[in-house]
């Protein structure tokens, strides 16, 4: 198939352009940021440049994808308390226009969109489905549900075929080396392992929270398995709508450092941290509505997320 990724030289885009090249798909990518070398030599063809632009939105009707897998966007939700203006913008606007201009020129491709766990807020049950209530609370949230609410509204009046999937915490990397995550990712099991490989102190955020072992719980999800989920999206046979990609299962962040350390043969330096405001206890998904139409998706446990991940950081 014939498939255009946004945000292709980001962590999830970039690990995502390798699947679909293994499975022997064509690649268009886009991103405004200049792609390592790696992404670069890949096979896919390449445009720098805004998903938005004219000479991208161009581009997209002459290459005629199947698929579009729509991974670009502005992604940390504490900065978008500070700078909504940019969320607002770089995500719904910015999709919108897309997603006009694919209606307008009949462009009739698949359209698999990276939305977000944000979009729920903080639940009041867990695991988290995908009929619970959305109640973001930040702009990097609410901006990842307007584009949801955009995308069954285009479906219903347009006929846009669309998936998208509503990512918790996607971490590793590239099982070969050959992509994952930029320095100072923000979540932990990026922060622990760059601790470990410098041998710095580690920031443990709460320790008496009302788990097990008194940190907080989350579901994490193998940034390959999310490319995977991708891939088998392009298929037309799983109906559109919204999919959680999660594990069902928490892992604290204890369980989460004492496996670095395992698999590294390193020990953190751990300094206790006061609890960050709005962070529930315990978050975890439900994917049983995309596990009933994408059998084994998910594929990589908790010593494969950080095993390749570590890999990388110290290739």
């Amino acid at each position: 198939m014939k498939i255009i990724v946004t945000g292709a030289a980001g962590f999830i885009g970039g690990v995502t352009i390798f699947k679909l090249l293994d499975a022997g798909h064509s690649v268009y990518a886009i991103d405004r940021v200049i792609p390592s070398n790696l992404l670069r030599e890949s096979g896919a063809k390449w445009l720098t440049g805004d998903f938005s632009g004219e000479v991208a939105l161009e581009s997209i009707k002459s290459y005629k994808p199947d698929a579009i897998v729509h991974c670009a966007g502005t992604s940390l939700v504490g900065p978008s308390v500070t700078n909504p203006e940019e969320y607002y913008n770089n995500n719904y606007v910015k999709t919108k226009r897309l997603l006009d201009y694919l209606i307008q020129n009949k462009i009739n491709s698949r359209f698999i969109f990276s939305s977000s766990a944000a979009a729920y807020g903080n639940p009041v049950m867990t695991p988290v489905q995908e009929v619970d209530p959305k109640e973001p609370i930040s702009p990097y949230g609410e901006s990842k549900l307007m584009i949801d609410w955009m995308l069954e509204a285009y479906r219903r009046a347009y006929g846009l075929d669309y998936v998208s999937f509503r990512y918790f915490n996607a971490c590793g990397a590239d099982s070969q080396k050959r992509h994952g995550q930029e320095p100072g990712a923000t979540h932990i099991i990026a922060r622990v392992l760059e601790c470990l490989r410098d041998d710095a102190e580690f920031t443990l955020n709460g320790t008496n929270y009302p788990t097990p072992d008194g940190t907080c719980i989350r579901d994490y999800v193998h940034v390959e398995d999310i490319a995977r989920a991708h891939a088998l999206a392009l298929d037309r046979a799983v109906p559109a709508g919204v999919y959680n990609l999660g594990s069902g299962t928490g892992i604290s962040n204890r369980e989460i450092i004492a496996a670095a350390e395992r698999i590294t043969g390193k020990e953190l330096k751990i300094i206790s941290g006061k609890q960050r405001d709005g962070d529930p206890p315990l978050l975890t998904a439900s994917a049983g509505k995309f596990n009933s139409v994408a059998d084994q998706w998910q594929q990589h446990d908790l010593d494969a997320m950080i095993g390749h991940a570590w890999a990388w950081y110290v290739r």
